[in-house]
């Protein structure tokens, strides 16, 4: 447990990866927000904020400082996200152009997108040092005390919902908000947990989509398919790398390969390709184009400038789907998985 006061850095509270809202008596329910996780701690005129990872934010989000400092309180350890609006929608893109080393861009940018701080646990106040320590139901009580008194006149700076209604998480999770990417539930007779997991669970909203497999890594003993790279077509019909998918079965790997094996053929992607080393006919060739023949049906949760954030999971072959098909739709207008 940290000693007190609470000072940069801290672990966070984390998440364990669940399928299903936990419907039983004792959760308090947060819409998951898709953002950067961001501790807040102001002592008199020392103004600190950190990222999950333990590294300093402030120099990224100079409108998140000034804001907090207009805060009548002098004294806070808060948790939350940090978020930027894009006409209703969460734009993770602008978040991740912040993280820039020129002060005159991120000044810039705070003003054309800024961004916002949504608040969802009180650690530390005037009050107590450490008030980590009590369970959330009460930590919850006394942040939503702290922000009645504090972000009324602060438009910056907000409370995150809570819920202990399991309705209302279903509708985050469906996607009633089209600012939520899923639901949180936690633990309400728990304290908060640096560094730990076995009181909070995160429930993804997941989607799927068609994609063309544009090509291939081998594993390294060259034996057998490691990944399948995966494309969609733009309006222009050029094929665009938008991820991977690495996750399966033995038997799906010897099926990748009696399919693309035999029609290994450059140059797989006409649009965005793969990094490294791809030029075709090399020995140092790192990935094998193919002809677009083949589609995969994955699933999904984030997308970041036309890809998919994170490694897809295969879900099944669509020799049923033409690859024509396959389009940079499915990104702005992804389907649900379920």
């Amino acid at each position: 447990m940290p000693e007190r006061p609470l000072k940069p850095p801290v672990e966070p509270m984390e998440a364990k990866a669940v399928t299903k809202i936990p419907e039983s008596d004792g959760w308090i329910y947060e819409p998951k927000w898709d953002g950067f996780r961001c501790i807040a701690f102001r002592d008199g005129d020392s103004m600190a904020l950190q990222s999950k990872a333990g590294q300093p934010l402030e120099r990224y989000f100079p409108e998140i400082v000034e804001a907090l400092k207009a805060l009548r309180a002098k004294r806070f350890v808060l948790d939350g996200e940090l978020a930027i609006d894009a006409g209703g929608r969460l734009d993770f893109d602008a978040l991740l152009q912040r993280i820039h080393p020129a002060a005159s861009r991120v000044n810039k940018l705070s003003v054309e997108t800024p961004a916002a701080y949504f608040v969802f646990d009180l650690l530390a106040d005037d009050r107590d040092d450490a008030a980590y320590k009590l369970p959330l139901e009460e930590r919850r009580e006394r942040l939503e005390d702290f922000a009645q008194a504090q972000f009324t006149e602060n438009p910056t700076i907000a409370l995150s919902p809570a819920t202990r209604d399991i309705s209302k998480a279903r509708e985050w999770l469906e996607g009633g908000m089209a600012w939520f990417d899923g639901v949180i539930a936690k633990k309400a007779d728990a304290p908060y947990r640096f560094g730990e997991r076995d009181a909070v669970v995160k429930i993804k909203r997941l989607y799927t989509a068609d994609c063309v497999v544009g090509g291939f890594r081998l594993s390294p003993n060259g034996k057998s398919i490691a990944s399948l790279l995966l494309g969609l077509y733009d309006d222009a019909g050029l094929l665009h790398l938008v991820g991977f998918v690495g996750s399966m079965s033995a038997v799906e790997r010897e099926r990748a390969g009696a399919l693309l094996r035999p029609i290994v053929e450059a140059p797989g992607f006409t649009g965005a390709q793969p990094g490294g080393q791809s030029r075709w006919g090399s020995r140092d060739t790192e990935w094998h184009p193919v002809a677009p023949r083949v589609v995969v049906e994955v699933r999904f949760d984030h997308v970041t400038k036309r890809r998919f954030r994170h490694g897809a999971r295969f879900v099944r072959w669509r020799p049923d789907k033409a690859p024509r098909q396959c389009t940079m739709e499915q990104l702005l207008r992804p389907r649900s998985l379920g």
